[in-house]
């Protein structure tokens, strides 16, 4: 594992934090200077500004409630609210499981571990979605879900300063339509990916203007009562299936 991977993953460092450490000399491999490019093997011992850093063993999880009118991020250079302004202090230097856009609500998982946030970002785990659209969802709309769809050169429903011009969407797990009235229709998703704005953008390539988008469940983990701009920590139970999941994909915490 590369060193600055090595220290974000076992401190409160990040990984450019951890480049500046580095550079400075206050890194050492096996009482070495230790270098950018260095690698750190199962045996080697590191030490950071004179004190051994150990291998974090231990994670902890929570499930944030994101309200709407909030960005996830540490800070934006627009003024906007962040979902650090509303969580207690002591959340500052935890990561963000993806993202959920501005307009969105939620659920957003937060951990002090990035082997964790990285795992669950790149899963393939469950993401369950309730959304009101702008228009009909009509049979056209139904087979793109059922099949999966490929767009090219659009941007509907995407940020609009967005250099990602195609996309490929893999066929829904899961959907229900509750209905249309007064010229939207509301409709529950569930997929099991996590590419930005993907919903705003398969529903955007057929002229349908998601109005309200709220996950409820990420993997075995659900919203459940918890109120907008609210956390709680995870469950005894629920860190067992998430045990059970790193391990089943051999990935080490």
């Amino acid at each position: 594992m590369r060193i600055n991977k090595f220290i974000s993953h076992n401190s409160r460092y990040s990984r450019r934090e951890a480049d500046e450490l580095i550079k400075q000399g206050l890194v050492k491999i096996n009482n070495k200077i230790a270098h950018l490019s260095d690698d750190v093997k199962f045996d080697d011992k590191v030490f950071l500004k004179g004190k051994r850093l150990q291998k974090r063993t231990q994670f902890s999880v929570i499930i944030y409630h994101k309200q709407k009118g909030e960005i996830v991020s540490k800070k934006d250079d627009r003024g906007r609210k962040t979902i650090y302004d509303t969580l207690p202090r002591q959340f500052n230097t935890w990561l963000s499981v993806g993202r959920l856009d501005f307009a969105s609500e939620g659920l957003l998982l937060l951990t002090d571990s990035p082997v964790i946030a990285d795992a669950l970002m790149h899963s393939d785990l469950e993401r369950e979605y309730y959304l009101k659209v702008k228009g009909i969802v009509n049979k056209q709309v139904i087979e793109a879900m059922q099949n999966g769809l490929e767009i090219k050169n659009e941007k509907k429903g995407a940020h609009v300063k967005t250099k990602i011009t195609s996309m490929i969407f893999s066929p829904f797990l899961d959907f229900e339509i509750f209905g249309s009235s007064g010229g939207y229709t509301k409709l529950r998703v569930v997929i099991n990916e996590g590419k930005n704005r993907e919903l705003r953008r398969f529903f955007g390539h057929f002229d349908l203007e998601v109005m309200d988008l709220k996950r409820v469940a990420f993997g075995a983990l659900d919203l459940g009562i918890l109120k907008a701009g609210k956390y709680r920590y995870l469950e005894n139970g629920e860190y067992d299936k998430l045990r059970d999941f790193l391990q089943s994909n051999e990935i080490k915490y």
